[in-house]
Parts: C-alpha cells; sequence; structure tokens
C-alpha cells in the first residue's frame, strides 16, 4: 500500500452507482460490482461506498447490497450510509467490511463514536464531515446528503470529534463535490494545523495535478476523489479508471 493514498469514493444511490454535482443531480454511472471488478485489476489501495440515499430517506443499510460489495473487493472497504447503531455496525463489520463511515449520526448522536470506537477500534471508525458554504458564505457543517445545515464551525466539530474517538476523518467539500476544479487547500491545511487524526480530502479532484497540490500544500494524509475515476474528458463519458501505481508516486511524493 502506498504511503499516501488515494482511494476512489464510490456513490450509492437506489442500487445503483451514481455522480453528483455539489451533491445535487445525481446521475447514474453503472453498476456497482462492474466498477469494483476494474478497481481489483487496477490494484487500488482500497475503496469508500457512501450510500447518498439511506440517511436522507431514514433506511437501514442495505445489507446485501453491502455483502455483495465485501465480496467482490480484493481491498480494504469504507461503507457508509443509514448507520445510527452498534448493532448495525456489528452486521456491516461481520459482512467484511473493514471501515465505517458516519456522518450525520457524528452530530446527532455523538457517544455512538465513543462507543463504536471502544468496541470495536478507533481504526474501524471513520467519520465523514460534509462542508459547505450557508447563506454568508460561511463554511458550516451540514448533514443528511448538505440538505441541513447544523450551523456548526468546522474547526469545532473537528476538535470535538478527535475526543470521541473517531480514526480518520474525511473532510467533504459540498461547494467542490463534482465540479473538478481543484480540492478545498486552504481550509484542509487550517485543519490539517488543528488536528492529529488522519485527515482524507474529497471533492473538487479533476486530475493528477489537484492532487498532488492538495497534498503538497495542505499535507493531508490520503485523498479520495470521484468524478476524477468515473469521467473522461470534458464531456464527462462514463469510464471506470484509476492511474497507474507510478503516477500516483510521481505525484504523491
Amino acid at each position: 500500500m502506498l504511503q499516501k493514498r488515494v482511494i476512489p469514493c464510490l456513490l450509492l444511490y437506489k442500487g445503483g452507482l451514481y455522480k453528483t454535482e455539489k451533491f445535487k443531480n445525481p446521475v447514474y454511472i453503472g453498476d456497482p460490482i462492474n466498477a469494483i471488478k476494474i478497481f481489483n485489476e487496477k490494484e487500488v489501495d482500497e475503496l469508500i461506498f457512501l450510500d447518498i440515499g439511506a440517511s436522507v430517506e431514514n433506511k437501514e443499510p442495505n445489507y446485501r447490497m453491502i455483502e455483495d460489495i465485501a465480496s467482490e473487493c480484493f481491498m480494504p472497504l469504507c461503507y457508509g450510509g443509514g448507520v445510527k447503531t452498534i448493532e448495525q455496525m456489528k452486521n456491516i463489520y461481520a459482512i467484511g467490511v473493514e471501515k465505517i463511515s458516519i456522518s450525520s449520526q457524528a452530530v446527532i448522536n455523538p457517544s455512538l463514536l465513543i462507543e463504536a470506537s471502544n468496541m470495536f477500534g478507533n481504526q474501524s471508525v471513520v467519520v465523514t464531515i460534509d462542508i459547505k458554504k450557508d447563506f454568508w458564505g460561511e463554511k458550516k457543517v451540514f448533514i443528511n446528503s448538505g440538505k441541513k445545515n447544523t450551523k456548526l464551525n468546522p474547526m469545532d466539530f473537528i476538535k470535538q470529534i478527535e475526543t470521541l474517538g473517531a480514526g480518520e476523518i474525511v473532510i467533504n467539500s459540498v461547494d467542490n463535490d463534482g465540479v473538478m476544479r481543484g480540492y478545498d487547500v486552504k481550509l484542509l491545511r487550517d485543519i490539517k494545523a488543528i488536528t492529529k487524526i488522519p485527515i482524507i480530502a474529497l471533492g473538487g479532484a479533476g486530475g493528477l495535478n489537484h492532487i498532488k497540490e492538495v497534498f503538497e500544500v495542505s499535507r493531508v494524509d490520503a485523498v479520495a476523489c470521484g468524478s476524477l475515476f468515473v469521467y473522461q474528458g470534458p464531456l464527462k463519458g462514463v469510464l471506470i479508471n484509476y492511474p497507474s501505481h507510478d503516477d500516483i508516486i510521481k505525484t504523491t511524493f
């Protein structure tokens, strides 16, 4: 595994693989199992799957789908979406998922993080924080797939998450999602300055130059990419892809 991880982040919606732009207008990409098979061949470091409909629609995690995904994955797998209880986490870990991402519940029920990290180990517990500018242009923590403004300051929330036992934090920039114009480097740099928890940058990658920039400037521990690994060309034709390890090494070192 590379020292600096470059992770495909795939969005699940109604059983299919989708891509959004600024968390809106989901576009069907294809079958998640087919994407996994391609990433297996590419020897990807790890995969993140986020079910973008589960929490908003107040649904249980789709265990059958998660099992199908986990059984096909040859690399470490992180799943997020609709996870609200320790019992659900037990079921998902039992399926073979290595990490679980908690998002909305980290705000609604922060005690879940304490219990989960104590029971499963903080290396298995990830918190995904969706950050978006509010009406006044201030960056706030949003939940429910970017639909609800918690009015929480991201820096204050990250400090809280650190004390609760999160093993990693995914910083998901809603305003950069699917735009492919680069990460929110300044925000990520500021976050790295206040926490020792590994930070994964998500939202905005349009090329390897963006990955190189975010590693060099913000010093994040890993990057996650969606559009970059499912689209090709200016017209965004669907093509599941992943750069060679040689190209990644040139980018990350």
